[in-house]
């Protein structure tokens, strides 16, 4: 009995294995044919399926339909991140079986694929995201998905609501909605509060305005709201949000970022949100920060950029003791830095940068904040020394003491933080050496300690940092020779502005791509740099150099800005600086340093490589249900990468200005002014069509401007001021639409003065200190080489003498009007002219009485 049980049960399956082979071969059949299917609906190459088994290449082609015809158990069709365009559409409505279609990252556009999607209707999970799909047509269809649970359609090119909202509004069974990063416009759509099942609803970087709905409230179940990035405004209360007894208490993250949002901070988030573990207000108009009454387990908090103005909660180290995150600068908190700040144990980020703190930085937070990683205290007014006492941040990568008033010598309480990255301690009042401890930090990439009161000269360990690729210590009082090297990564030093002496080493150039040793004590001639390909920016003015410009300096062939002003060097311009580049350059990022295509110049430092919330200090446990997506959405994360934007000067337009970011990217110039060079200037100069400042001024420069300076077609400044230059100022510059300074004042040309195009613009200072310059704005007119006034003068000067005769004739009527009428008086017998004549008579008399 017992065998025949057993080969019953043998025979069944057999059986079922038999048809398993069969359904398993048909499948297999479909996948194949829908794979052929695809290669030739898509523009993608054959290597999109390089996963996918080639053994039945010589397969039929069977046209889509009936290919997933075949696959009749067919659940979930991931075609994301390829370049399928909207022929992969029309073959999916056969897939009826479908539950899950993410097509996400495709070259698919136009109006919503509904007519192609409505009869899927077993679709649970849509994800249409970074595509370029647009509500051009009204979206019919999408109703009919009723069993839809989560639907992504963001980063598309939906401009507006329409008849969108209406047709989402009916799918309730939806869970999660997101419609990110699109262009919508308007008000919240308040159907989408009928969405009771709703866990996941992201509108954020849309354009929607208006005022946020308190309606929100009633999504029961929602654990996930983000709004930033959009034009929301006015008062925020949310009363029904405040009340959240009908949200289950489920909210996990709220982020309403970068919109227009006013009134007082929502405590009331976190006292009556017991889950709720981010919440991102930055960047609104919200006041009076205040904590919840008690203890709450909030892991990241950002509201900076506020309107906070009171002073800083001294209890919020006990209130909000889990915090991971904290950022709160950009706000006008002030007071001291509270002790509670040490109970903060799990802390690995705080920023509390630009508001107005005072006082001393606490011994708790040095010591209770262990798991500290980014500390940035910087633009505030906090005093005394800088950790004189040992600290227990042993896991501290950057720290930003920046823009304080910190004072007295550099202590050594950071010598275990053997990990740091950043360390800027820059614009205090620090004084003394620069300890030699922190060459033992091995893992520094940026240094910058600049206006402060440092003296001595710069510490051999500095040198040996093997990563340092910023370095700045500019603006001190440090003095001595220059080291011959720096480390190999050190792509930065800022040098400038102290007392250092002796000659430039040939190889301190190394691989910097940005040298700055301006107002120094440098002397000797210019090193004969070895040509660097990645030297961009190179500043030398204002030292004791001597002697000529090297040729070799042609060789640094990406150079964007060049300084050698404010010097004596002499001998003539390098006819070869022709094959400086100065244009934009072309470096690629390394990790560590880089320049865009834009030329923005910057170095950064990844501290947490993008960590996201669900990795090492954020487990996808502590964030709640949200991180376990349906439709596997972006992963929360949070850029801590530590940047410094570099700021370099320059003289351009008449004026020394500061060139940062974007600006400086776009900035390229030469400046030889101010030394002693003499000879003709060179015609090649004007191969630098990119360049935009050019200043040759206070030389002994001789010959003609070249015409080739027409080639220039960006410059927007040229100075050749203070030289002995001849000859007319040729035509062909009038080309110049760009130019906005143009000085040749104290020279000897001649000729007529182009008024053509910008010169247009110019007045008489441009040209001052030649006086065989005619024509406007010189208001003197040109006849061969002879110089007269101009008729509008002639015509003035006549002007003036006509009014001068007419002055005189005019007091000579009146003087003769006069004396005719008191003759005329005269001739009358009256009372008055008898005594008049009495007393001429008595006069005459007297006269002759006195001459007798």
């Amino acid at each position: 009995m017992f065998l025949v049980q057993i080969l019953m049960w043998v025979m069944i399956v057999m059986g079922q294995i038999h048809r398993y082979k069969s359904c398993v071969e048909k499948e297999r059949k479909g996948l194949l044919e829908l794979k052929t299917y695809l290669l030739l609906s898509s523009i993608k190459e054959d290597d999109t399926f390089d996963t996918w088994s080639n053994d039945t290449a010589n397969a039929s082609f069977v046209e889509g339909y009936q290919s997933l015809g075949r696959l009749r158990n067919l659940d979930i069709l991931v075609l994301s991140y390829n370049q399928f365009d909207n022929m992969v559409l029309p073959f999916l409505s056969s897939a009826k079986s479908l539950t899950t279609l993410f097509l996400r990252g495709n070259n698919m556009d136009g109006p919503f694929p509904a007519k192609e999607l409505k009869y899927l209707t077993n679709l649970e999970l849509l994800d249409l995201s970074r595509n370029r799909f647009d509500n051009s047509t009204p979206v019919q269809g999408l109703a009919d998905l009723r069993k839809l649970k989560a639907l992504d359609l963001s980063r598309n090119e939906f401009t507006g609501w329409g008849n969108c909202k209406a047709r989402i509004c009916e799918l309730k069974n939806l869970q999660e909605l997101d419609l990110s990063h699109n262009q919508l416009i308007g008000e919240f759509p308040l159907c989408l509060t009928s969405l009771t099942r709703l866990r996941v609803l992201d509108l954020s970087s849309n354009q929607m305005t208006g005022k946020v709905p308190s309606a929100i409230g009633s999504i029961e179940s929602l654990e996930y709201l983000s709004l930033f990035d959009n034009d929301f405004r006015g008062f925020f209360s949310l009363g029904s949000l405040a009340n959240l007894s009908n949200l289950k208490k489920e909210l996990r993250l709220v982020d309403l970022s970068d919109n227009r949002l006013h009134g007082l901070f929502p405590s009331w988030l976190m006292e009556n949100n017991t889950n709720l573990q981010v919440l991102l207000l930055q960047s609104n108009s919200f006041t009076n920060f205040q904590l919840p009454k008690s203890a709450h387990s909030l892991l990241l908090l950002d509201a900076s950029a506020n309107g906070f103005s009171q002073l800083f909660p001294h209890d919020i180290g006990w209130i909000l003791p889990n915090l991971r995150h904290l950022n709160l600068s950009k706000n006008s908190l002030q007071g001291n830095l509270p002790s509670s700040l040490g109970n903060m144990k799990k802390m690995y980020f705080l920023d509390l940068s630009h508001n107005v703190l005072y006082g001393k930085l606490p011994r708790s937070l040095t010591m209770g904040c262990y798991s500290l990683m980014f500390l940035k205290l910087s633009h505030n007014k906090l005093r005394g020394n800088i950790f004189p006492e040992p600290t227990n941040l042993t896991s501290l990568q950057v720290l930003s003491l920046d823009n304080n008033q910190f004072s007295g010598r550099i202590g050594d309480g950071l010598l275990n933080s053997s990990s740091m990255s950043v360390l800027d301690l820059s614009n205090n009042y620090l004084t003394g050496v620069i300890p030699g401890w922190i060459g033992n930090l091995y893992g520094l990439s940026m240094l910058l300690i600049s206006n402060n009161y440092l003296e001595g000269q710069i510490p051999v360990s500095l040198i040996d940092i093997s990563f340092l690729v910023l370095l700045d210590l500019s603006a001190n009082r440090l003095s001595g020779d220059l080291p011959h090297r720096f480390s190999s990564d050190t792509r930065m030093l800022f040098l400038q502005d102290n007392n250092f002496s002796g000659t430039i080493p040939d190889t301190v150039l190394g691989n910097a791509s940005i040298l700055d040793l301006r107002n120094n004590r440098l002397s000797g001639n210019i090193p004969k740099f070895v040509s660097n390909q990645k030297i961009y920016i190179l500043l030398l003015r204002r030292n004791n150099l001597t002697g000529s410009i090297p040729c070799q300096m042609c060789g640094l062939t990406n150079i964007q800005l060049l300084d050698l002003s404010d010097n004596r060097l002499n001998g003539s311009i390098p006819s070869c600086f022709s094959n400086l580049s100065f244009s934009f350059p072309t470096l690629q990022h390394d990790g560590q340093e880089g320049y865009d295509n834009a030329g923005l110049m910057f170095v950064s430092s990844d501290i947490f490589g993008g960590m996201g919330l669900d990795e090492e200090f954020f487990s996808t446990e502590d964030l709640g249900r949200y991180y376990r997506s349906m439709l596997m959405l972006d992963p929360f994360t949070v850029d801590y990468t530590a940047d410094s934007v570099i700021e370099v000067q320059f003289a351009a337009k008449l004026r020394y200005d500061s060139y940062i970011g974007v600006t400086l990217g776009f900035m390229f110039g030469l400046d030889l002014s101010e030394n002693e060079l003499s000879g003709e200037i060179p015609a090649e100069l004007g191969d630098l069509v990119d360049i935009r400042a050019l200043n040759l001024s206070h030389n002994h420069l001789s010959g003609v401007i070249p015409e080739s300076f027409s080639n220039m077609e960006d410059l927007e400044s040229l100075d050749l001021s203070f030289n002995l230059l001849h000859g007319q100022i040729p035509s062909q510059l009038t080309k110049l639409s760009s130019l906005a300074v143009f000085n040749v004042s104290y020279n000897n040309l001649s000729g007529i003065i182009p008024l053509k195009g910008q010169f247009s613009t110019f007045d008489e200072t441009s040209y001052i200190g030649n006086p065989l310059l005619c024509g406007q704005p010189t208001n003197r007119s040109c006849n061969g080489d002879t110089l007269k006034e101009t008729p509008a003068d002639v015509g003035d000067e006549e002007e003036d003498v006509i009014d001068i005769v007419s002055f005189y004739w005019s007091i000579i009527a009146a003087y003769v009007t006069v004396l005719l009428g008191i003759l005329a008086s005269l001739s009358f017998d009256s009372s008055w002219s008898r005594t008049w004549f009495s007393v001429v008579d008595a006069f005459i008399h007297k006269v002759k009485s006195l001459i007798s």
